[in-house]
């Protein structure tokens, strides 16, 4: 269709249950789903308006946290049906081919990485852990514990403190709680990583996370993901919570299962008709 291109969701075998995975399943800009196969591999995909996914236009809906939110929300949609139903390499958000014969390019020239990667993983499932310091979250420091300066509502000998005097005093206790929450997060960090890779078969860092949308769980110390055999979930899960504590100032944030987002990079061979997400 000329006013369309191919969205690529994943890469899996071309196996029955693909087929299955899919059927009647709608994706990003609500259109069907469907398998493009090239001999014994598969491409998930969906035709999307050109007029929205081309280089130039989408570049500009990237800006849009609204339009990008939607278009994730589909996109993992429908990469977690067909990972309940076979092994998938998910490829990242908005790439685009141009047809489905440039897929079929890619699925030939990527073969023996497609297969390699997906026999590494099969019966493994991606765990995110992320770790905060949130100094929010500890304790207020003692009436009188500031110092010289005494509590914000009195100095030594319990005269009032100036309102100057009371406003640095203020700061200078932010201050530690921030250092003392920033230094306990990167100690459960450390502890939590340890936990973790007793189980995992491979591991991806990936950066710290900033901005609004994270902001109101503390600052984002580590961002890390695990691979690991489905049926070791449970013991992952344990030891990673024993090894985060309670610590006030520290929250680890566990999420999964999920396809192996983080572990299918290096599988695809990229022509140069792919737009760029």
């Amino acid at each position: 269709m000329s006013g369309s291109v191919s969205y690529l969701y994943g890469v899996a075998e071309a196996l029955p249950a693909l087929g299955d995975a899919v059927a009647g399943l709608t994706g990003v800009a609500g259109t069907p789903v469907r398998v493009v196969a090239e001999e014994d591999l598969a491409a998930v995909v969906s035709a999307v308006p050109a007029a929205d996914f081309e280089e130039r236009p989408l570049a500009a809906h990237l800006e849009d946290l609204e339009w990008l939110e939607a278009v994730a929300r589909a996109h993992h949609g429908v990469v977690d049906a067909v990972a309940g139903r076979a092994t998938v390499l998910p490829l990242r958000l908005a790439t685009i081919y141009r047809d489905d014969e440039r897929v079929r390019d890619l699925l030939r020239a990527g073969r023996a990485a497609f297969r390699s990667r997906l026999s590494r993983l099969a019966g493994h499932v991606e765990w995110g852990v992320k770790v905060y310091a949130d100094p929010s979250a500890a304790a207020p420091a003692p009436a009188g514990s500031g110092g010289s300066g005494g509590s914000g509502g009195g100095g030594p000998g319990g005269a009032e403190l100036s309102p100057g005097r009371a406003y640095l005093l203020g700061r200078r206790r932010e201050r530690t709680a921030r250092d003392d929450a920033h230094r306990a997060a990167a100690e459960a960090a450390g502890r939590i990583h340890e936990a973790a890779r007793a189980h995992a078969v491979e591991h991806v860092r990936h950066r710290a996370q900033h901005g609004p949308l994270v902001r109101e769980h503390g600052e984002n110390i580590s961002n890390d993901a695990y691979l690991l055999p489905a049926d070791a979930s449970e013991a992952f899960l344990a030891a990673v919570r024993e090894a985060a504590g309670s610590d006030a100032p520290v929250r680890a944030e566990v999420t999964g299962p999920w396809a192996p987002y983080s572990f299918a990079a290096g599988a695809a061979v990229e022509p140069e008709e792919e737009t760029p997400g």
